[in-house]
């Protein structure tokens, strides 16, 4: 089972890419302080999360900020390259915090892997959202499937 209601999130080294420049950062330290909505997806460039997961929380982003939001944040296992180029084709400014988990050093400390090797794309990270307040998660969304049901933008809303 993956990380769960009440469990402070972990702590480790992650990649965070803001208009364009990439700065290492402590996962507590960015994620842990106020109200934060992190997202999950398996992979950047990949369609679910290029055409809908990602761009329903960048235009979502002003409602969610409107219902207490202090930050929203988007992790995958990719490295920081890879998140600045995605960061940069779907014109993120600073509406979301975009997090390049490198080694999967969060997503395993957090339990949430995805074994995406039947796909050709190893570790990754299961797509889910979750609502975090001072570094505790206070909801999480974790998708049963493939598809895109629980961890929208419009699902996180209606948490709020």
């Amino acid at each position: 089972m993956g990380l769960t209601v009440g469990e402070k999130i972990p702590s480790v080294e992650l990649a965070a890419i803001r208009n364009g420049q990439v700065e290492n950062v402590n996962s507590s330290d960015l994620l842990g302080k106020g109200k934060v909505v992190l997202f999950a997806v398996p992979g950047a460039f990949t369609p679910t999360c290029s055409d809908y997961h990602l761009p329903g929380f960048v235009i979502r982003s002003e409602d969610l900020l409107a219902k207490g939001v202090d930050l929203i944040a988007c992790i995958s296992v990719n490295d920081p390259f890879v998140m600045t180029a995605w960061a940069a084709s779907q014109g993120i400014d600073d509406q979301v915090v975009m997090l390049a988990d490198g080694n999967g050093d969060f997503t395993k400390a957090a339990n949430l892997e995805l074994d995406g090797r039947g796909f050709g794309i190893g570790l990754r990270s299961q797509r889910y959202a979750a609502i975090l307040e001072d570094g505790i998660v206070k909801s999480i969304d974790i998708e049963p499937g493939g598809g895109l049901t629980v961890s929208s933008a419009e699902s996180v809303l209606a948490k709020l």
